[in-house]
C-alpha cells in the first residue's frame, strides 16, 4: 500500500447503505458510480454485493488517499477520481468510461470530515473555523472563518436564514457583528458561543448552533447548486435502466431531489418558497413538450429503520429517492468549454 494510501474504514457502515444498493438493483458485469465516496462504505458495500466496476469520485483530497487503498484492495474492479460529481460527465469521459449502469450519491458532509477536528466542519471540537471539503482545491480558498467575519449583516442573516432555515438568524448575524469588533472570530468554539448566547437549548435539543453551521457549509461549498449540476450530470451519463440513487440528510436536498425527480418524470413541479433563489429547478416550469427521462421509483422518501437510527444518530434525518433512467433524450445537454 502506498504511503500516500489512508485505509477505509472497514467498520464505516453508510447510512442507508443496504437501501442504497437495494435500490440499484446491481447487476454482475454492469458499470456504477459512486459520486460521493467519503469514507468508502458504498463503495465496499457494493463491491462485496455484486461483481461489478465502480467507479468513485470525490472532491476531499484526504477521501481520495482512501479511495487508493481500496483499489489496491479491488485491482481493476475500483478506480477513484478527484473531483465534484456535479462534473461526473466530464471525469467519466476524460478515464475513458461511457457506460454507467447506476449511480449513487450521499450528500453532505462525510463522517470522517466530521471527525477531524482540524476540518471545523463540527461544534463538538475547538478547531479553526474551515469547512472546506476541498482543502487542497487552489480555487477554493475561503473559509468560514472569512464569511463570518468580511460579510454584511443582512447578508449573514440572510445566509444563515436560507441554508439552515434558522429563525433567529437576524439575532445571530447582529451578535456576530457585534463581536468581530472586539476580535476575529476564527474558532468553531467562538462561534458556537456566540450562537448559544441568542439561542437557547431545547430539553433533548440540538446544539443551538447546528444550523448556522449547517448553513455556512452548505453555502461555502455550494452544496445545493452542486446537487443540481450533479442530477443533470447523471441524467446524461446513465443507461436507460440505470438508476439514480440519492440520499439526503436535509430538507433543502431532498426538496431539490423530490421537484427534480417530478419534473423529469413529466408530473408538474412545484415550487418552494424554501428553496435558494440560486435553483433554477424552482422556476423551471413543467415542459410537457419533452418526453420524460426519469421514472420515479419511489412514491415517498424512504426513512433509516428504528434500529438504524438507535445504532447511528446520524442517521434520524437522512431520506432516500430512487429513480430510472428512460431511453428518452436528457433535458440538459453539456455545455461545451
Amino acid at each position: 500500500m502506498s504511503s500516500n494510501s489512508l485505509p477505509t474504514r472497514r467498520d464505516h457502515i453508510p447510512v442507508l447503505g443496504k437501501e442504497a444498493v437495494d435500490w440499484l438493483n446491481l447487476d454482475d458485469g454492469g458499470t456504477y458510480l459512486d459520486g460521493t465516496f467519503g469514507a468508502g462504505g458504498y463503495c465496499r458495500l457494493m463491491l462485496e454485493t455484486s461483481n461489478c466496476k465502480l467507479v468513485a469520485i470525490d472532491r476531499d483530497p484526504e477521501a481520495v488517499k482512501r479511495g487508493k487503498a481500496l483499489e489496491l484492495e479491488y485491482p481493476g474492479r475500483f478506480q477513484i477520481l478527484h473531483g465534484t460529481f456535479g462534473e461526473m460527465d466530464v471525469l467519466l469521459e476524460e478515464a475513458g468510461i461511457d457506460k454507467i449502469d447506476g449511480i449513487v450519491l450521499d450528500l453532505g458532509v462525510s463522517s470522517m470530515q466530521l471527525d477531524t477536528a482540524e476540518r471545523g466542519f463540527s461544534f463538538r471540537f475547538d478547531a479553526p473555523l474551515n469547512m472546506r471539503m476541498d482543502q487542497g482545491s487552489l480555487t477554493q480558498t475561503t473559509t468560514a472563518a472569512d464569511i463570518v467575519n468580511t460579510y454584511e449583516e443582512d447578508d449573514l442573516a440572510n445566509l444563515i436564514y436560507k441554508y439552515g432555515e434558522e429563525r433567529k438568524s437576524r439575532w445571530i448575524a447582529r451578535a456576530i457583528c457585534k463581536q468581530r469588533k472586539i476580535a476575529p472570530i476564527t474558532r468553531t468554539t467562538e462561534l458556537v458561543d456566540i450562537v448559544s448566547s441568542v439561542v437557547r437549548r431545547r430539553p433533548g435539543g440540538n446544539n443551538p448552533a447546528t444550523k448556522t453551521f449547517q448553513a455556512l457549509r452548505i453555502f461555502l461549498n455550494d452544496e445545493l447548486g452542486e446537487l443540481e449540476r450533479g442530477m443533470a450530470a447523471a441524467e446524461r451519463v446513465l443507461q436507460p435502466g440505470g438508476r439514480l440513487v440519492i440520499v439526503t440528510f436535509h430538507s433543502l436536498e431532498d426538496r431539490l431531489v423530490k421537484l427534480f425527480f417530478k419534473n423529469r418524470s413529466g408530473r408538474k413541479p412545484s415550487g418552494s418558497r424554501y428553496l435558494p433563489d440560486t435553483s433554477d429547478l424552482s422556476r423551471q416550469p413543467s415542459d410537457l413538450s419533452r418526453q420524460p427521462s426519469f421514472s420515479v421509483l419511489t412514491g415517498r422518501a424512504v426513512p433509516p429503520s428504528e434500529e438504524e437510527i438507535l445504532s447511528n444518530t446520524r442517521a434520524r434525518s437522512a431520506r432516500l429517492r430512487a429513480a430510472s433512467r428512460t431511453d428518452a433524450p436528457a433535458w440538459e445537454q453539456k455545455v461545451a468549454a
